[in-house]
């Protein structure tokens, strides 16, 4: 009897019939990574794993591992001479994640996508601070960074204004200083002729970047609000 379903989006669980299955925290660690690293060799899992200890070290912990893993009922891991993997029938999150993220990118129905990327918008095994997780982590981030952004801009061009502010304010709340949803943002708000929240959303962005960074915005963020603040700021200038 296998799990059929492995979550590494806020935090480890591994599932069978829908129902956990306990995995002690020392061999969570063997069932993320191969998760992560479809037909992994067993010297990068045991270097990724055990970095500080000797390789033939390392590798005696890893087949150490596998054996108490093999034990257990519900053995998420096959293991064929040098390659370990997941059994087939274990689906991962992450890998539906990606699959999304490829779609949106190829130009897919940005609404097909959209539940997908919702649920990816929690963190890679939080709490975790492997160098292997920290750089699957950002990985995945940038990705889903990037989806939120196309996903915004597929509503953009059909019109889909709602479907399309909440892609892109999914995409600042993930990354509150990225300029690129901030400018999504302004964008969809004068796509409906919105200029009154353009110019808040531009101000909101403007002010966050003095206070963090000491930086304004860029010329290309600035021309967005270029042709509503002409005019005012002429006005001004009258007075």
């Amino acid at each position: 009897m296998t799990p059929d379903r492995l979550h590494l989006l806020d935090g480890f669980r591994l599932l069978h019939d829908g129902e956990p299955v306990p995995v002690p925290r020392g061999l969570q660690r063997i069932v993320a990574i191969v998760g992560l690293h479809p037909g992994a060799t067993r010297g990068h899992l045991a270097g990724s794993l055990w970095p500080e200890t000797s390789e033939e070290r390392a590798l005696s912990c890893l087949r150490t591992a596998i054996w108490r893993l093999r034990r257990s009922r519900c053995c998420p891991i096959l293991a064929a001479g040098d390659t370990v993997r997941l059994d087939p029938v274990v689906t991962v999150d992450v890998d539906e994640l990606i699959r999304s993220v490829s779609e949106v990118r190829a130009g897919a129905d940005p609404r097909c996508a959209r539940e997908v990327l919702a649920a990816g918008g929690y963190d890679l095994l939080p709490g975790w601070y492997e160098d292997w997780v920290l750089l699957d982590r950002e990985r995945l981030r940038q990705l889903r960074l990037h989806a939120l952004e196309e996903l915004a801009r597929a509503h953009l061009r059909a019109a889909e204004h709602g479907d399309a502010l909440q892609a892109a304010l999914e995409a600042m709340r993930a990354e509150p200083l990225r300029e690129s949803p901030h400018r999504l943002i302004v964008e969809i708000h004068l796509a409906e002729g919105n200029a009154y929240e353009a110019l808040h959303a531009f101000y909101v962005y403007r002010d966050l970047l003095r206070q963090d960074l000491a930086v304004e915005p860029s010329p290309t963020m600035c021309t967005l609000v270029a042709d509503i603040l002409g005019p005012i700021t002429a006005r001004w200038s009258t007075v």
